[in-house]
């Protein structure tokens, strides 16, 4: 199901996210915001353990139907923090002087936040409904 694969993609990627400012917000807040301090590691954690919510959301949610009514709590809260995150990385971005390294970053985030807005607005892809149904016919069976 395409759903599923989106979810996939979107729980790996926020693990990841999730992991890196988990274990090591010493080294990377620093590297990525100029002057922040050496004790707000704490605030990196606390990033860390969003992150890591929507990863297990993501993951436990890979095998439904996605879309329009169907899981809306997960695509509208998806569709939410990727776009609030593609506005406030291209707000950096924009500047002068920023690592393209930023740009790896918001590619896939600006990506994510177009597939779940067109989630949450169409409803889901038509050989996912046909496949979740042919699903439900053989357990009834």
């Amino acid at each position: 199901m395409i759903s599923t694969s989106i979810t996939r993609i979107s729980g790996i990627l926020q693990l990841l996210g999730g992991l890196v400012l988990l274990f090591v917000p010493d080294v990377m807040l620093p590297r990525l915001i100029p002057g922040f301090p050496a004790g707000g590691a704490w605030l990196g954690q606390l990033l860390a353990a969003a992150w890591l919510g929507f990863a297990a959301l993501n993951w436990l949610s890979q095998s439904a139907l996605l879309g329009g009514i169907y899981g809306r709590a997960v695509v509208v809260g998806n569709a939410t923090f990727y776009f609030v995150a593609a506005l406030s990385l291209f707000k950096v971005i924009t500047r002068q002087g920023v690592p393209p390294a930023f740009w790896l970053v918001f590619i896939p985030v600006a990506a994510l936040a177009c597939v779940y807005s067109w989630l949450m607005f169409r409803g889901p892809v038509e050989r996912d409904l046909q496949t979740f149904r042919a699903r439900s016919a053989s357990r009834e069976t």
